[in-house]
């Protein structure tokens, strides 16, 4: 290869070209993730150390009363070892995969997506971009089903950075809800998380009682006006369907009022 062409390759022109296309975009936590990734060679040879599917999504870190815009990879996922890309080169590599049980839902302004991509020494890496519409798992629907019934309104979802309480990840997904019923003049929010623990999902619940009379607005000056609650909800409890849910949520948030 001419120092010429070595040089282009460095810098992106004539080189790989990588897609990725997805069996489907509509998944689940904890569902499978299958498509086919096609690799184009270019005009020179090179070396390409391995292809990787990598699960994305972006968060929000606050840091000096600034909200920062950051990106999390969710799951990584290789698919080829180091191999010689030639020119011309068209190849063809099926994947199929778990996805985490933690992959974050695409309500609101959540956004998740699939980055392919190709690492090549001393070059720009190619890649590619996939959005995925994930949607909630039925255990989770369960639940969120039982909020809805208990008339509360989904006002936001958003990736907050909390370390401590995202496991493997640095953000949870926080469901942010207000109450336009029952609960209507006894609480400001009902805020709530999700842990998927297989057939069973644990739920730590922020409920945020609204300041009433002198001792509800030292509370609410105080910061004590919120309660954390951590519910787990076995198969035998989601078996017995929403209403049945419903029922028990209303038992913990009125036990906290």
């Amino acid at each position: 290869m001419s120092f010429f062409k070595k040089m282009l390759a460095s810098v992106g022109v004539g080189t790989a070209k990588v897609n990725t296309e997805l069996h489907t975009t509509e998944v689940m936590p904890g569902g499978v993730l299958s498509g086919v990734v096609y690799i184009e060679g270019g005009d020179v040879e090179q070396q390409v150390d391995r292809i990787y599917l990598s699960i994305k999504t972006h968060y929000i870190r606050e840091s000096n009363d600034r909200k920062m815009q950051e990106t999390a990879v969710v799951a990584k996922y290789l698919l080829t070892e180091r191999f010689t890309l030639k020119p011309g080169d068209q190849l063809e590599k099926n994947f199929q995969f778990d996805l985490p049980e933690n992959l974050p839902i695409t309500l609101h302004r959540a956004d998740v997506w699939v980055e392919t991509g190709l690492d090549i020494s001393s070059a720009v890496d190619p890649s590619d971009r996939d959005r995925l519409h994930v949607i909630p798992s039925h255990e989770m629907q369960i639940v969120l089903d039982a909020i809805d019934l208990l008339g509360f309104k989904l006002r936001e979802v958003t990736n907050d950075y909390a370390p401590k309480l995202g496991g493997n990840l640095p953000f949870v997904q926080e469901f942010e809800y207000v109450p336009t019923s029952k609960f209507r003049g006894y609480l400001d929010e009902l805020e709530v998380l999700f842990y998927p623990m297989g057939d069973s999902l644990e739920l730590l619940l922020q409920i945020d009682r609204r300041a009433r009379g002198l001792s509800g607005i030292l509370s609410e000056a105080m910061g004590t006006d919120e309660t954390y609650v951590r519910l787990h909800l076995y198969e035998r409890h989601l078996e017995r369907g929403v209403h049945s849910v419903a029922q028990g949520l209303e038992e913990v948030i009125s036990k906290h009022l």
